[in-house]
C-alpha cells in the first residue's frame, strides 16, 4: 500500500514538473503565457514570404506579441494574419505593420513600426494592411535582368566607341585637328600681341580720349540745354506758332488754287498762257533778248554797227588801187 502511494506522489510530482517545465518553455520561448490578457489583431497582406506560425511580433525591437496563425483569402491574392498582442501594449492605427527578417538567413517576424501615436489605438477584430516582406529572389531576377540590360548597353557603347575611333579619330582628323589647334594658338598669340598694341595706343593718347569725352560731355550738357530752352521757347510762342501754321496752311492752300486755275486756263495769266499768239511772241520776245544780251556782252552798250559797203560796178576796174570812197 506504501509502495502504490509512493508511486502515485512521485507520478503527481513528475507531471507537475511537466506542466511546470512546459510552462517555463512557453514563457522563456515565445515571451506569453496562458495567464496574461491579449487582444487580436488581422494583418492582410498579398505576400508574407516564409513567416511561419507563432513566428514573434516585435515593436521597436521589444516582443509584443506572435502570430497565430495564416488563412489566405478565398479569392486567392491575399493572406491574413492573426496578431496575438498583449494587453499592456496599444498600438495605434497610425503605426506601419512590416514583414522583416533577422540577418540574411534568420527568421521572418512582424515589425511594427510606431507613427506619431495620434490615432486612435487598435482595437481586437481590428484590420489593418502590412507591408510585404523582401523578396530576394524576385530582386535577383530583376538585378539579373538589370545586368542583362547593362551588358547589352556596355556591347552598344564599345560599338559607338569603335565607330566614333575609325571615323572621327582617324589620322586624317587628328592631323587636321592638331593643325587647328596650332592655328588657335597663333590665333591667341596674335590676338595678345593686338591687346598689347591697343592698350598702348591707349595708354599713349590717354590725354586726348579724356579730352575727347570731356568735350562729348559738354556738348552733351550744351546740347541739353539748347533742347530745354527750345521747348520752353515753343511752350512760350504755342500761340504765335498755332497763328504761323495756320497761316502757311491758309497760303498753301491760295498757292494750290492759284496752280490749278493756270493749268486750267482761267483767269488774266491763266489767259495768256493758254493764248498761242502770246505764246508766239513771249518766244520771239525771248529769242531776242537773248542775241540782246550776247551782243551787250560782246560788243558792249554803245556799240554801232557799219553800214554794209556798195558792191563795185563795172566801172570799178578803170581805177585801180584804192577805193576813194573807202
Amino acid at each position: 500500500m506504501s509502495q502504490s502511494r509512493t508511486e502515485l506522489k512521485v507520478g503527481l510530482f513528475v507531471f507537475g514538473g511537466l506542466v511546470l517545465l512546459a510552462l517555463l518553455l512557453l514563457q522563456f520561448s515565445k515571451g506569453l503565457s496562458l495567464f496574461q490578457s491579449v487582444y487580436y489583431i488581422q494583418l492582410r497582406t498579398s505576400n508574407i514570404g516564409g513567416l511561419k506560425q507563432n513566428a514573434a511580433v516585435l515593436m521597436a525591437g521589444v516582443r509584443v506579441g506572435e502570430v497565430v496563425e495564416a488563412r489566405l483569402a478565398p479569392d486567392g491574392k491575399s493572406v491574413s494574419l492573426s496578431l496575438k498582442i498583449r494587453d499592456e501594449f496599444r498600438i495605434h492605427s497610425d503605426a506601419r505593420f512590416v514583414i522583416e527578417q533577422s540577418g540574411f538567413l534568420g527568421d521572418q517576424y512582424v515589425a511594427i513600426i510606431p507613427g506619431e501615436n495620434e490615432a486612435p489605438a487598435l482595437q481586437d477584430g481590428d484590420v489593418v494592411e502590412a507591408i510585404e516582406p523582401f523578396n530576394l529572389q524576385e530582386a535577383a531576377r530583376a538585378a539579373t535582368g538589370f545586368i542583362d540590360r547593362l551588358d547589352q548597353t556596355a556591347i552598344k557603347l564599345n560599338t559607338t566607341i569603335t565607330r566614333i575611333d575609325s571615323m572621327v579619330l582617324n589620322e586624317e582628323n587628328l592631323t587636321s585637328l592638331a593643325d587647328s589647334i596650332g592655328n588657335l594658338h597663333r590665333f591667341s598669340e596674335l590676338s595678345l600681341v593686338t591687346v598689347d598694341n591697343l592698350r598702348g595706343l591707349v595708354n599713349s593718347n590717354a590725354a586726348p580720349l579724356a579730352q575727347s569725352i570731356s568735350n562729348l560731355t559738354r556738348f552733351t550738357g550744351q546740347l541739353s540745354d539748347f533742347v530745354t530752352n527750345l521747348n520752353e521757347t515753343v511752350i512760350t510762342n504755342q500761340a504765335d506758332l498755332g497763328v504761323i501754321v495756320a497761316n502757311l496752311k491758309d497760303g498753301s492752300e491760295n498757292l494750290n488754287l492759284l496752280l490749278n486755275e493756270l493749268q486750267e486756263g482761267e483767269g488774266l495769266i491763266g489767259g495768256l498762257l493758254k493764248d498761242p499768239a502770246l505764246k508766239l511772241d513771249a518766244s520771239i520776245t525771248v529769242s531776242n533778248l537773248a542775241i540782246l544780251s550776247s551782243n551787250l556782252n560782246r560788243f558792249g552798250l554803245l556799240y554801232k554797227p557799219r553800214q554794209p559797203r556798195p558792191r563795185p560796178g563795172p566801172m570799178d576796174s578803170l581805177y585801180p588801187g584804192k577805193n576813194p570812197l573807202d
